[in-house]
């Protein structure tokens, strides 16, 4: 387990204990790495947790699945703790956000009227309109601000699919457990995408009463691709079943029996599927145990003064910036003419590990 001492992350404290814990990735020439919104650093552990969950493959053949399962609820545990879950088996491991999405749409047995915004992420968005497109969905996408929420409201809705944090612009969303439990009052679910939340702004999943939540451990919590997950809120995941849904969900997976109707495991087990991918829970432990280990509340502190030393500058250079004040997450964004061009595979700040 990583373990960080208290005190204020300054240069002394991040260069004792904070960059030997990445010195593989920070060796060389690549000290300089703006895209802290998208793919993190992995810390060092990462690979060597990876490398052990492979070798165990060869030594213990089969029973390499004792410590892989321990490896995944561990993931569970730490994931929980983060998002503020009551309960560690509430998070179900997806390997992506979206499918943790596709898994609540397909919880319902009926067409379903759904709210969204229009400044969801790239993904999520196009889920949607597809089930929409098939006639799965009836979807309403609206500004992402309170009063058009509540308005769309106005029509019986079934589920409203809504971020914490807005990928774009790094805005957070005001009066959110407000928008909640008036979104409850009328019977409607709510299911919050907090990827660029969690690990960057405190967040208690349990206090705000959602009742699904979607993220992972890509951007800020330095896991890598693949290791995502759905929070399916303790009293939902009792009563509702998805179609998402395989053998690792059954009763008693490994007593390969076949009732009929089938029986689900019990609590958040549920919602587990087929065979998991067993790596990106094991990719995933180092960086969770970090951002627990420094704590949310502190990044946040540290997170404020580095967008506003950064905005400082690039205003100085004549560029517009956005999002560096506390209304915002961990990232600010830059206003050019040529965004698309500049963002791409060939940009010439992408040398030497520097991106967006």
């Amino acid at each position: 387990m990583i373990e960080l001492p208290a005190g204020p992350l300054d240069k002394p404290f991040i260069a004792r204990h904070v960059r030997p814990l990445f010195s593989r990735v920070l060796a060389g020439d690549r000290s300089i790495y703006l895209a802290n919104h998208s793919l993190g650093r992995p810390p060092d552990r990462m690979l060597e947790d990876v490398t052990d969950a492979i070798e165990v493959w060869y030594r213990r053949l089969g029973d390499a699945w004792e410590e892989w399962l321990a490896a995944r609820e561990k993931f569970r545990a730490l994931t929980a703790q983060l998002v503020g879950a009551p309960r560690a088996d509430c998070i179900v491991p997806k390997t992506s956000a979206g499918q943790g999405l596709r898994a609540v749409l397909n919880a319902y047995d009926k067409p379903l009227r759904v709210v969204t915004t229009d400044a969801e992420f790239d993904s999520i968005d196009f889920i949607l309109r597809v089930y929409r497109q098939r006639g799965r969905i009836e979807l309403a996408i609206v500004p992402p601000c309170t009063e058009a929420i509540l308005a769309a409201l106005s029509q019986k809705t079934d589920l409203v699919v809504l971020s914490s944090v807005l990928f774009r612009t790094g805005e957070i969303v005001a009066e959110l457990d407000a928008l909640i439990r008036e979104a409850h009052t009328g019977a409607t679910m709510v299911l919050l995408d907090v990827y660029h939340h969690a690990g960057v702004l405190p967040l208690n999943l349990a206090a705000l009463e959602a009742d699904f939540a979607i993220g992972g451990s890509y951007k800020y919590t330095r896991g890598g691709p693949g290791a995502c997950w759905l929070y399916v809120r303790p009293d939902h995941v009792e009563t509702m079943r998805t179609l998402d849904t395989g053998w690792f969900a059954k009763e008693a997976p490994f007593h390969y029996e076949r009732p009929d109707p089938p029986r689900f495991a019990s609590g958040g087990d549920a919602w587990l599927e087929s065979t998991p991918a067993v790596l990106a829970p094991v990719q995933a432990l180092a960086g969770l145990e970090f951002t627990l280990a420094i704590g949310v509340e502190r990044l946040r502190v540290y997170h404020l003064a580095q967008k506003h030393r950064f905005a400082a500058l690039l205003a100085a250079e004549g560029l517009t910036v956005k999002g560096a004040g506390p209304d915002f997450g961990a990232f600010v964004t830059i206003a050019h003419e040529h965004a698309t061009a500049c963002g791409g595979a060939d940009a010439p700040w992408r040398e030497n590990g520097c991106a967006r």
